[in-house]
């Protein structure tokens, strides 16, 4: 930003010079520290009479302040993964209760939902013979939680009990949970059926969302001239939370209906051509 003042008389050069204190910052010229990224130069604050030309005078911006702002709000978007121990994953939040104690009657702290990171750092056995983990949740959060909430890629058999927590849970519950299994097993030999799994959820998903939304965008209601049909379907908030779980629909126009769009089955193929689950996946491919 640059502003010039031309001053053609020692009048007009006082009073200008009255009206900005003699010790304010335009008259400093301020040393810059290293840390600052930003700065902002004003051009002819102050006519220079001897040289004939306006002096540039600095002014340094609270971008530290900004920074920090921008990265906090990106680390937000991000899971928080806790310092030091062995990470898990809460898988089942009916048992996620940190508690003070290695005891399911011990005082409750706080309750956590499924997909939150934690950081192991023991065990202990109740007198029941319960098995808890004392884990961290952030720098100043930590308690015990039963094991059987977590799962983990370095405890043995996490892969095969998460994914007998699929069986029998609703559509997003298998969406939810076979998305922790895919970002944690990266090389389970249970990966095909999971991936089955996750797309057969997704188009159940679909067929549910397609029934809600139809109820609640009645022909009568949209507006004639509005946006097309096919766009309130895709924006309907139904869709929101499975969207979060890397879920995407498309809308067939002739039938009025939601449907997976495939990566799931697309990546059993692609991946793991020769596994029983590439037949089955075949056959769910839209065309």
């Amino acid at each position: 930003m640059s502003t010039e003042f031309v001053i053609n008389s020692e009048r007009s050069k006082n009073s200008f010079r009255r009206a900005l204190p003699a010790r304010s910052a335009f008259h400093r010229r301020a040393a810059l520290p290293l840390r600052c990224a930003v700065r902002l130069c004003l051009t002819g604050c102050v006519a220079n009479h001897e040289r004939g030309y306006a002096s540039r005078r600095w002014i340094i911006l609270p971008v530290i302040a900004v920074s920090l702002f921008v990265v906090a709000t990106s680390q937000a978007q991000k899971p928080r993964v806790p310092p030091g121990g062995h990470i898990a994953v809460i898988a089942d939040e009916r048992l996620a209760a940190l508690r003070t104690a290695p005891d399911p009657s011990a005082r409750l702290l706080r309750r956590m939902g499924r997909g939150r990171f934690v950081s192991v750092r023991g065990s202990s056995r109740s007198r029941d013979g319960l098995l808890f983990h004392q884990v961290v949740v952030t720098r100043r959060t930590s308690g015990w939680v039963q094991s059987e909430a977590l799962v983990s890629s370095w405890r043995s058999g996490d892969d095969e009990r998460l994914v007998r927590l699929l069986e029998g849970a609703d559509e997003f519950e298998r969406v939810a949970r076979a998305k922790i299994f895919l970002d944690l097993f990266s090389r389970s030999p249970l990966r095909p059926k999971v991936l089955l799994i996750y797309g057969d959820a997704a188009e159940e998903a679909a067929a549910k969302l397609s029934r809600e939304a139809e109820r609640r965008f009645e022909r009568r209601e949209l507006p004639a001239n509005g946006a097309p049909e096919f766009s309130y379907f895709l924006n309907y908030s139904g869709l929101d939370r499975y969207n979060r779980q890397g879920v995407t629909f498309t809308f067939d126009r002739s039938t009025r209906q939601l449907h997976y769009e495939g990566w799931a089955w697309r990546e059993i193929m692609r991946r793991y051509p020769n596994s029983p689950e590439a037949a089955e996946a075949q056959k769910r491919k839209p065309r």
